[in-house]
């Protein structure tokens, strides 16, 4: 056992001559060669990988491109630009100021010291610019940041929205104008209120034609549309027009519905906490006002809506009691009631019921109609 445990230290141990041992030297030599080649490949990736194409300066480094360091100031990397622009720049390319150069190289350079100007100058992205450098293991973050950056819009998104609030705005009062002077002009030609307009207008002496002598005399056109200004005046001031064709005021806009919410939205709850308090914990009686939103409320309509009903319509909704839930169930079930019997009394629903059942759309004829 001795001899043999002697015999494996001897044979592991190199010999002083002979070809055994170079061969044995040679297989300590060579694993270690090619450790030092790794580790010498290992410590350039970093540099190779850090450079990516198609960020930034590509495989060139931004500030070697300038030939400035990476503690320059702004001031420097400006400086450096403009020399560099100066001398690679399409219009002032000269073949005897940069020898070995041709326009075309000339512009190529020219696009690369704009790319690095462009990356360095600006605070955020020559951080983003030196984070790859310092870590070049993270390409795919390198990439996101790089066209995220680049994608995002220039304009602040508040502005945008501040614009386009304030179009739809325009367009709001502008259709909301027009609509109401298609009323007006609607209005002016019912004989109704043309009657009734231009009586209050002789009753202020509007239309009271005097005698006009010389050159102030006017052409009886020109008397004509005077007469309807004031007629149309008259009629805007003295109906009140409600619904869609209502008059447009500006608070009725988007822009000041949004001003106006946090005024609109402390009103709302403190009408509501003031309604819980008074006819729920109180328990006091309905005042008009109150009596019209609730049948308003049963009514599911909207206040425009309800607002274009005439007087008498809601005196009618204020003698049977609707704010009552009961009372609203029945006058509900009578007005279903009414329009059945109007459907199958209408001579023209007979014809459309006849129509859908003999010719309806879901059946194919030839015929014209």
């Amino acid at each position: 056992m001795r001899q043999t445990m002697l015999h494996t230290e001897m044979a592991a141990l190199p010999e002083r001559g002979g070809g055994s041992g170079l061969s044995s030297c040679r297989r300590t030599v060579w694993p270690l060669w090619r450790l030092t080649v790794l580790l010498f490949a290992a410590s350039s990736l970093p540099a190779v990988a850090a450079l990516l194409e198609g960020l930034y300066c590509g495989t060139e480094v931004c500030y070697d491109v300038l030939g400035v360091t990476r503690e320059a100031s702004k001031a420097e990397i400006a400086r450096a630009y403009r020399q560099l622009a100066r001398r690679y720049h399409p219009d002032r390319f000269r073949v005897e100021e940069l020898p070995g150069e041709t326009q075309e190289s000339a512009h190529r350079k020219f696009l690369l010291i704009a790319t690095a100007y462009e990356t360095l100058k600006d605070e955020e992205t020559r951080k983003d610019y030196d984070y790859m450098l310092d870590h070049p293991e993270e390409y795919y973050q390198h990439y996101y940041t790089y066209y995220s950056r680049r994608l995002t819009p220039k304009v602040d998104v508040r502005v945008v929205v501040l614009v386009t609030i304030c179009a739809i705005s325009i367009f709001q009062y502008y259709s909301w104008h027009s609509s109401y002077n298609e009323a007006i002009n609607y209005l002016v030609t019912v004989p109704k209120y043309r009657i009734q307009a231009t009586e209050i207008a002789k009753q202020q002496g509007l239309l009271s034609r005097t005698k006009e002598k010389g050159k102030n005399r006017r052409s009886k056109e020109e008397i004509r549309e005077q007469e309807e200004e004031v007629i149309r005046d008259i009629i805007k001031t003295k109906i009140d027009i409600k619904g869609g064709y209502q008059k447009p005021n500006l608070s009725d806009i988007l822009l000041c519905q949004i001003i106006l919410f946090p005024f609109y939205l402390t009103s709302y709850i403190t009408w509501y906490v003031s309604w819980i308090y008074r006819f729920t914990i109180c328990r006091e009686e309905y005042g008009d006002e109150e009596k019209l939103y609730v049948i308003r409320r049963n009514m599911k309509m909207s206040q425009s809506q309800f607002d274009s009903l005439d007087d008498k319509t809601r005196e009618s909704f204020m003698e049977k009691k609707l704010w009552i839930r009961e009372n609203y169930e029945i006058h509900r079930r009578e007005q279903e009631e009414e329009m059945k019997v109007k459907m199958a009394t209408d001579p023209r629903m007979k014809r459309y019921r006849r129509w859908m059942k003999n010719e309806g759309p879901g059946r194919l004829t030839f015929m014209d109609d």
